[in-house]
């Protein structure tokens, strides 16, 4: 029988939790055990994942490990216990409905899948995506503009509600705890691309979550964007882990594209030649893998 394990990552923000596992729990395929990854190391979130109506384990961090760290120890905890595939989740989503687990799993068993994604929606506006999908050279802002195809083979979003089999962790491995956050996602898509195993996004279901498209600058007139988080923390790691990234393999082609972009944006922009130099600065700190935190 396949067994299923659901690792959700946690940080200070039990409410958001509670509704998230509410919604996990409630799935009308059932999770065989869920394990929650608390990186605030809470007596409240302990005792929150220890109510649940299904199987649960708590792993209490008292380091924090970041979202990058979190899944990795989520997985592997699920690996340990038998799991033969992972569903992973952050704790300020939910999947759509109780239908959303069985639909996946359906999707991955119909086309052959290593790894199986919903539609990232916005849980505020359920027809619009959370993040922009670029199809082409034109972008998606809608779930209604993805079509009615059963899959979208070769795009998925890795921590929100992906469904992953074990056979994928064995290779393409664990979130890069160096991370932290950000980065971590498109590192681990990176890997599964690299790996040849099929995969992608099933468009029958969603998985809602707060909107993250302010985060992408519209530039070239809407042709391309650029990420610019408004919060400094988060353009440190952001900018940082990218430059990493950006020199792997299966990334380097896009370097051109990359210093066009940015180049556009802070200069053209937002006339902004100090941003420029910070971009600069700490796309260097993680090409050098310099994994200081700020």
């Amino acid at each position: 029988m396949t067994r299923i394990v659901a690792v959700v990552v946690t940080h200070k923000r039990r409410e958001l939790l509670a509704e998230s596992l509410a919604a996990v729990a409630d799935q009308k395929r059932p999770v065989d055990h869920l394990i929650v990854v608390d990186n605030g190391n809470e007596p409240d979130v302990r005792t929150l994942v220890e109510g649940q109506p299904v199987p649960a384990t708590y792993l209490g961090s008292q380091h924090n490990l970041g979202g990058a760290g979190g899944f990795a120890l989520g997985i592997l905890h699920a690996l340990s216990i038998g799991a033969d595939w992972v569903w992973l989740a952050d704790d300020d989503g939910r999947p759509e409905g109780p239908e959303v687990l069985a639909t996946l799993l359906g999707c991955a068993e119909r086309h052959g899948l290593a790894e199986v994604s919903p539609v990232v929606c916005d849980i505020d506006d359920p027809d619009s995506l959370a993040f922009p999908l670029r199809r082409g050279v034109v972008w998606r802002r809608k779930r209604s503009e993805l079509g009615a195809e059963d899959l979208l083979p070769g795009i998925a979003s890795l921590f929100n509600g992906a469904l992953i089999s074990a056979a994928a962790i064995d290779a393409v491995g664990v979130p890069d705890l160096r991370l932290f956050v950000r980065g971590d996602e498109v590192d681990v898509h990176r890997r599964l691309v690299r790996s040849g195993l099929p995969f992608g996004t099933c468009l029958q279901t969603a998985y809602l979550h707060p909107n993250g498209a302010a985060e992408f600058k519209p530039i070239l007139g809407g042709r391309m964007h650029t990420q610019y988080p408004d919060d400094e923390t988060k353009r440190y790691f952001t900018y940082r882990n990218r430059g990493y990234l950006m020199a792997q393999p299966g990334m380097r082609r896009l370097l051109p594209q990359e210093w066009l972009r940015f180049g556009w944006f802070f200069l053209i922009t937002r006339r902004d030649p100090a941003g420029l130099r910070e971009w600069l600065r700490l796309r260097k700190l993680g090409r050098k893998e310099h994994f200081r935190k700020p």
